[in-house]
């Protein structure tokens, strides 16, 4: 196995390793009650509160997370398949892999055991969606995916030329005798 894919797996289990403590922490911490603000941080901006989403990420489209089951499969199989066999692939490229892999791992862990996710950061300011580290590892990857796509369509190209011909090559060929 090589380094940059034992890397991988360590960053992928440790994210992984924190979210499901931090669920199980908050689902405790709250008695299970659902809506319920165990740790106002900074009352009134920053809580966590206990929420159950049945949805996507961010509360979006409550019942259809289980049909991201095949989904989060799939994104597990192809950030480790890929980490495993692309070594040479930069460092941002990698980590980006492994946040999609932990991200997907650990809401999918809560599908299966409980039919939903577990959430907890609650932006009480602004009344943002209650989210967990997976939806971080999640969004953050996308978005700094979507950010070097972005980067590579809009960098300058070289143009493209032809390659230069000899003076053998660049005079016009004479006609045959037959």
């Amino acid at each position: 196995m090589h380094r940059s894919f034992r890397v991988f797996l360590f960053t992928v289990f440790l994210l992984v390793g924190a979210d499901q403590w931090l669920k199980a922490f908050s689902r405790n911490a709250a008695e299970w009650t659902e809506g319920r603000v165990f740790m106002p941080l900074w009352p009134g901006v920053f809580e966590l509160k206990l929420v159950y989403n049945e949805g996507v990420a961010f509360g979006l489209a409550q019942g259809a997370g289980i049909f991201l089951t095949p989904i989060a499969f799939g994104m597990i199989g192809y950030t480790a398949w890929h980490s495993w066999k692309k070594p040479e692939e930069t460092k941002l490229i990698r980590v980006l892999l492994a946040l999609l892999c932990a991200g997907a791992l650990g809401n999918l862990i809560d599908r299966l055991w409980m039919g939903k996710v577990t959430d907890m950061f609650w932006f009480r300011l602004i009344n943002f969606h209650v989210f967990n580290i997976a939806d971080v590892c999640i969004t953050f990857a996308a978005i700094l995916i979507l950010w070097l796509a972005l980067q590579d369509a809009f960098k300058p190209r070289a143009a493209v030329t032809e390659p230069a011909m000899s003076p053998e090559e660049s005079e016009t060929p004479k006609p045959s005798a037959e």
